[in-house]
């Protein structure tokens, strides 16, 4: 099946990876009715907690960017899963908050390096043109993992309680790090079952650059503060804010604002989630069949990354007028899948922006600024909810943050220079 396709067998495990690592970080959001009752925490304890996980979930982004480019993604990922399975089973071991606290910051430490990691992986293992694709199915795993949470930790919280919960889908992560070592080499050179004819598809590909030969020389840290990464970095940051609002507080929204029992709102809160689902396939799908067609291809990465961002603040505004809770589910689902959407064409804009040697890197560093949304959406969200009159204002402030991603990117998201001094290359400089 894999003969000459092997890469898709790579682009599974990473699949598979994305299922559990949402999973068990969007597990709490689904136990927080029964973690907030059990450890008596309010709501603005319960946001705290939540935003906890992403103080070290920033920082091991990027750090786990440059450890990718450095070590491999075999290793990274081996420690990385190995780490954030065994401290999901952890939580369901703890007594109060302050517990809590350091096993949710210890956590986000362990996950962070999963998506820049995913992005370096991909670099290597799949042609340039498939980039937007391998990302939309990969990284849609993670939201089959938050809809998979809903219905999972929900059932086994009500029948056998949230702390068995946690156990079981951390035991999980530990098998797919024994695949993941056997199967996966840092590159197809490197790996015995991958054939000649798909290393030099790869490597092929891989050696064209859209890149000024200069930019090829640029260090690390030249490229983390240009304004293009910058942007990205903001424009994720306007992605991520919401689905970590969705992420934390959806089932919470649901039972609390839409009245919703705990048994509906298992199912209900996984529909956004599946509607991801759509937005990473499809949305990779239409990247990548408007990369092909366009001259411009940096154009095309960010008509694929800005459009669907606008629609999603679009529908965040909406939310707040839905005369019922179909039509505030079903706005809630359109804005994810358009997040989903964007997402991975942000991910994919970098392949056009940095050369391989610095993809992991980079990577990681707009990871690392996209993920501060993590730190002040949660809380800022459970302050909302306590002192600012609930929800609605919460979606707002979203909307505007998505406005700000859609500008920022627009106007500043440009090659590092003239992308007519740019020339093929047959190797890659690395510094």
């Amino acid at each position: 099946m894999f003969s000459k396709r092997y890469r898709f067998l790579i682009a599974a495990l990473l699949f598979i990876a994305g299922i559990i690592n949402y999973m068990d970080r969007a597990a709490l959001g689904v136990a927080a009715p029964f973690v907030k009752q059990d450890l008596n925490l309010s709501p603005s304890e319960l946001g705290v907690i939540f935003s906890t996980f992403f103080f070290g979930y920033a920082l091991f982004a990027f750090v786990g960017g440059q450890l990718a480019d450095r070590y491999g993604p075999r290793s990274v990922y081996t420690w990385a899963a190995t780490s954030w399975s065994v401290l999901c089973m952890l939580t369901g071991a703890v007594t109060g908050f302050a517990q809590m606290f350091v096993v949710r910051a210890l956590f986000g430490f362990a996950e962070g390096p999963m998506n820049s990691t995913t992005n370096r992986t991909i670099t290597t293992w799949f042609p340039r043109e498939e980039t937007a694709r391998t990302i939309g199915v990969t990284f849609s795993g993670q939201t089959v993992g938050s809809a998979i949470a809903a219905p999972v930790v929900g059932l086994l919280a009500i029948q056998y309680g949230w702390r068995v919960a946690f156990v079981a889908i951390g035991a999980v992560g530990l098998l797919w790090v024994v695949a993941w070592r056997i199967f996966m080499t840092d590159r197809p050179r490197d790996n015995p079952r991958v054939s000649a004819e798909e290393i030099e598809l790869v490597e092929r590909s891989r050696a064209v650059s859209h890149l000024a030969a200069s930019d090829h020389e640029r260090s690390l840290r030249g490229y983390l503060f240009l304004p293009s990464t910058l942007s990205l970095g903001l424009g994720m940051f306007a992605v991520n804010y919401t689905l970590y609002i969705f992420l934390s507080w959806l089932p919470s929204y649901l039972t609390d604002a839409l009245h919703m029992p705990v048994q509906q709102m298992a199912f209900v809160a996984s529909i956004p989630w599946a509607c991801g689902f759509v937005g990473y396939v499809g949305g990779g799908i239409v990247a990548d069949l408007l990369y092909k067609r366009m001259d411009d291809k940096l154009a095309a990465r960010k008509i694929t990354t800005i459009v669907p961002l606008a629609i999603a603040g679009i529908a965040l505004i909406t939310v707040n007028a839905a005369p019922n809770a179909p039509t505030a589910v079903a706005l809630i689902a359109l804005a994810v899948l358009m997040l989903t959407s964007s997402v991975q064409s942000c991910w994919a804009t970098i392949h056009e922006l940095v050369p391989e040697a610095r993809v992991g890197g980079v990577s990681g560093f707009v990871h690392l600024l996209s993920n501060i949304s993590g730190i002040i959406g949660p809380t800022a969200t459970g302050f909302a909810v306590q002192y600012l009159g609930g929800y609605a204002s919460a979606f707002v402030i979203a909307a505007v943050i998505a406005a700000a991603g859609v500008v920022a990117m627009a106007v500043f998201v440009k090659r590092p220079h003239d992308p007519q001094a740019a020339s093929p290359l047959n190797a890659v400089k690395t510094a």
